[in-house]
């Protein structure tokens, strides 16, 4: 996903409140739908992270100015952008190019629909994540065309304990080497149908496998992390360093963080996910 410079023109203070766009951490499950098939994903929503407006410059650019220009002229919207403040770093698997755009079109005034600012989206960056959409998580979304394949129950409530691994690695928006999980999806969806998050956590990390054994990187400790503090299972950004451990409510171990920090992770968090 593009990383420049962006146009700096504030709309008028109006007294509205700032737009914040809660981020994403990493994939359940992400990859090919059969060889051929689309590039496919189910987001792990994460409130603990996001994009949020405000007056002046804000954090560094993402987008140069005449990639914001086709995406106001896309939107049908004047490209007078607020600044923003981002909770996480660029190229982590945690949305914060997509989530940048969302809250600076809403932040311009734009109110149409989540399929259209998907599409615009998708133009400005090559993919997307599904940050747009309400229950983002509750998506069979294809990244590279910005549309929802299936609509899923949600997923099953568990905790996550997290951080970055490694350097930042943006998506590539015609990087399609991925494993295919067209397997995978019948098995989330019956986890997720019957809240079973024992089930949940085992298709997570086998998605997490075949992505680290296809595509790298090399020495991820998180598995090792997973079986040393008795995760369920882990997950990671299947393009990004975001990497999580995976738990039923209320069964953090209390060494947890501390054995992601030793192992190197950064940006320690916990945060609950899932659940109707």
């Amino acid at each position: 996903m593009r990383q420049d410079s962006d146009t700096r023109r504030a709309p008028p203070d109006d007294g509205s409140p700032p737009v914040r766009v809660s981020g994403h951490f990493g994939e359940w499950l992400q990859g090919r739908l059969g060889p051929d098939g689309p590039v496919a994903l189910v987001t792990v929503a994460c409130d603990a992270l996001a994009v949020r407006t405000c007056d002046g410059a804000g954090d560094a650019p993402v987008f140069a100015p005449h990639v914001l220009d086709a995406f106001a002229a896309g939107l049908g919207i004047a490209p007078r952008w607020s600044g923003v403040r981002r909770d996480m770093p660029l190229g982590a698997g945690a949305g914060a190019s997509t989530a940048t755009l969302v809250a600076l079109a809403r932040g311009a005034g734009f109110r149409g629909s989540a399929v259209a600012l998907a599409a615009a989206c998708v133009a400005a960056e090559g993919a997307s994540d599904p940050l747009m959409h309400p229950e983002c998580d509750r998506l069979l979304w294809a990244s590279r065309q910005g549309r929802i394949l299936r609509r899923l129950p949600p997923p099953p409530a568990c905790e996550i304990v997290g951080g970055f691994w490694g350097p930042p690695l943006p998506t590539q928006a015609d990087d399609d080497r991925f494993p295919d999980i067209a397997d995978l999806v019948e098995p989330w969806i019956r986890a997720c149908k019957t809240a079973d998050f024992a089930a949940a956590a085992r298709v997570a990390s086998t998605s997490a496998e075949r992505s680290t054994a296809l595509r790298g990187p090399a020495g991820d400790p998180t598995p090792d992390l997973a079986r040393a503090v008795g995760a369920a299972g882990y997950l990671r950004a299947h393009t990004g360093s975001a990497r999580g451990l995976l738990f039923a409510p209320g069964q953090v171990p209390p060494r947890a963080e501390a054995a992601l920090i030793e192992a190197g992770l950064t940006g320690i968090l916990s945060f609950r996910t899932g659940g109707a």
